[in-house]
């Protein structure tokens, strides 16, 4: 699909932050609590959400006992009371920043949403203004060497599951789908054995800015002051990330 390949270049840099593992296992845990919490209870036979925050949460290397006191914790009467709250706003040079947040705190996350973007030569906008500027998506990804038939069998089958398009890289595969298209991608991928090593709904730029490398280094400066936010899971952006700046912040040999 067109601009998808752009788009790999923005997964490559959010890759790269989620390697900071306490903040990975935060992320994990505050799904695992939202989905028992918004998505039927903690058997994840029947909560199809959870089932998707633990296989994330496998897809990081969480132990199995941290799982499980997870949810044990969101089903119990203590349980932190999280809810999903996004942001939209530009940084410098015109670039779009959407955040998404999960917060037991909406007031200091507002307040710190916003300093970030005030402090950083930004400016955060009104709930809606971004929207027509990225594409939802469900992203599923795979680890080619856990898969269970060839390639190409398996593209014509989740085709048929509503695969919009596909990435093959070098050790994964993955699917795009429609938004409409994420809860019967995922059990058509579990109806076929097929393991996940992440999934989730993510917000695609029809359209990235290139940048000249000191200003879109401004720009990854900002991204991960937003990452670096504990009440923070993902930043969505619409600067263009190319080999050159990748080298540059040494994320590419």
């Amino acid at each position: 699909m067109a601009g998808h390949s752009k788009w790999a270049n923005i997964k490559h840099r959010k890759g790269a932050q989620d390697k900071k593992r306490a903040k990975q296992f935060t992320r994990a845990i505050k799904d695992i609590s939202v989905a028992v919490k918004e998505g039927g209870g903690p058997d994840p036979e029947s909560n199809p959400s959870l089932r998707n925050a633990i296989a994330n949460a496998k897809g990081v290397n969480m132990p199995k006992d941290t799982i499980e006191r997870a949810v044990k914790k969101a089903s119990g009467a203590d349980a932190e009371n999280y809810e999903s709250v996004t942001f939209e706003g530009y940084g410098p040079h015109g670039i779009a920043i959407y955040v998404e947040c999960t917060t037991d705190n909406t007031n200091r996350t507002v307040a710190s949403v916003r300093s970030i973007f005030s402090k950083n030569g930004g400016s955060l906008g009104t709930n809606g203004s971004l929207e027509f500027l990225f594409d939802r998506k469900g992203v599923f990804v795979i680890e080619k060497e856990k898969l269970n038939r060839s390639i190409e069998e398996l593209e014509l089958e989740l085709i048929e599951a509503g695969a919009e398009s596909f990435d093959n890289e070098e050790d994964f595969l993955t699917i795009y789908t429609e938004f409409i298209d994420y809860g019967k991608m995922s059990e058509a991928l579990e109806k076929l054995s097929i393991e996940v090593k992440n999934s989730e709904l993510q917000r695609i730029p029809l359209n990235t800015t290139k940048l000249p490398l000191e200003d879109a280094k401004q720009i990854v400066s900002l991204i991960d002051k937003f990452e670096d936010d504990d009440d923070v899971q993902n930043v969505f952006h619409s600067l263009e990330l190319t080999p050159e700046l990748l080298k540059s912040i040494g994320e590419e040999d």
